[in-house]
Protein backbone atom coordinates (compact mmCIF):
# COMPACT_ATOMS: atom_id res chain seq x y z
CA UNK A 1 0.00 0.00 0.00
CA UNK A 2 1.31 3.42 -0.88
CA UNK A 3 0.23 6.74 0.54
CA UNK A 4 0.75 10.14 -1.01
CA UNK A 5 1.85 13.47 0.45
CA UNK A 6 -1.73 14.64 0.96
CA UNK A 7 -2.37 11.63 3.21
CA UNK A 8 0.79 12.39 5.19
CA UNK A 9 -0.25 16.04 5.55
CA UNK A 10 -3.73 14.98 6.69
CA UNK A 11 -2.29 12.57 9.28
CA UNK A 12 0.06 15.31 10.50
CA UNK A 13 -2.86 17.75 10.75
CA UNK A 14 -4.93 15.26 12.75
CA UNK A 15 -1.96 14.66 15.05
CA UNK A 16 -1.46 18.42 15.36
CA UNK A 17 2.08 18.21 13.92
CA UNK A 18 3.74 20.84 11.75
CA UNK A 19 5.46 19.16 8.80
CA UNK A 20 7.60 20.72 6.10
CA UNK A 21 7.52 19.45 2.52
CA UNK A 22 10.86 17.67 2.96
CA UNK A 23 9.64 15.97 6.12
CA UNK A 24 6.37 14.99 4.42
CA UNK A 25 8.28 13.27 1.62
CA UNK A 26 10.47 11.41 4.09
CA UNK A 27 7.45 10.32 6.15
CA UNK A 28 5.65 9.27 2.97
CA UNK A 29 8.40 6.75 2.18
CA UNK A 30 8.60 5.57 5.81
CA UNK A 31 4.85 5.11 6.21
CA UNK A 32 4.56 3.37 2.85
CA UNK A 33 7.26 0.87 3.82
CA UNK A 34 5.55 0.19 7.15
CA UNK A 35 2.21 -0.38 5.44
CA UNK A 36 3.88 -2.68 2.89
CA UNK A 37 5.35 -4.72 5.72
CA UNK A 38 1.91 -4.98 7.34
CA UNK A 39 0.39 -6.20 4.07
CA UNK A 40 3.18 -8.75 3.73
CA UNK A 41 2.58 -10.00 7.28
CA UNK A 42 -1.17 -10.26 6.69
CA UNK A 43 -0.61 -12.46 3.64
CA UNK A 44 1.18 -15.15 5.71
CA UNK A 45 -0.88 -18.31 6.25
CA UNK A 46 -1.24 -18.77 10.02
CA UNK A 47 -3.77 -21.63 10.01
CA UNK A 48 -2.78 -24.28 12.53
CA UNK A 49 -0.36 -22.03 14.39
CA UNK A 50 -0.93 -22.11 18.13
CA UNK A 51 -0.98 -18.71 19.83
CA UNK A 52 1.85 -17.90 22.21
CA UNK A 53 1.24 -18.15 25.91
CA UNK A 54 0.08 -15.02 27.63
CA UNK A 55 1.92 -14.01 30.80
CA UNK A 56 -1.29 -12.53 32.20
CA UNK A 57 -2.89 -15.97 32.31
CA UNK A 58 -0.18 -17.58 34.45
CA UNK A 59 0.04 -17.41 38.21
CA UNK A 60 3.03 -16.29 40.21
CA UNK A 61 4.87 -18.65 42.51
CA UNK A 62 4.78 -16.77 45.78
CA UNK A 63 7.03 -17.28 48.76
CA UNK A 64 5.74 -17.51 52.29
CA UNK A 65 5.27 -14.13 53.93
CA UNK A 66 7.82 -14.56 56.70
CA UNK A 67 9.92 -11.93 58.46
CA UNK A 68 13.55 -12.58 57.49
CA UNK A 69 15.30 -9.62 59.13
CA UNK A 70 15.42 -8.51 62.72
CA UNK A 71 13.91 -5.24 63.90
CA UNK A 72 16.68 -2.62 63.93
CA UNK A 73 14.52 0.46 64.50
CA UNK A 74 16.38 1.49 67.65
CA UNK A 75 19.75 1.22 65.89
CA UNK A 76 18.56 3.46 63.05
CA UNK A 77 16.89 5.99 65.36
CA UNK A 78 20.10 6.23 67.40
CA UNK A 79 21.77 7.85 64.35
CA UNK A 80 18.98 10.41 63.89
CA UNK A 81 19.49 13.95 65.20
CA UNK A 82 15.90 14.09 66.49
CA UNK A 83 13.35 11.35 67.09
CA UNK A 84 10.18 10.93 69.08
CA UNK A 85 7.95 7.91 69.73
CA UNK A 86 9.92 5.79 67.26
CA UNK A 87 9.68 8.35 64.44
CA UNK A 88 12.23 10.63 62.78
CA UNK A 89 11.65 14.35 63.42
CA UNK A 90 12.51 16.65 60.52
CA UNK A 91 12.36 20.42 60.23
CA UNK A 92 9.30 21.97 58.61
CA UNK A 93 10.02 22.63 54.92
CA UNK A 94 6.78 24.20 53.64
CA UNK A 95 4.93 26.93 55.49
Amino acid sequence: MSIDKQDVQKIAHLARLALSEDDAEQYQHSLSSVLSLVEQMQSVDTDGVEPLSNPLESTQRLRDDVVTEENRRDDFLANAPLSEAGLFLVPKVID
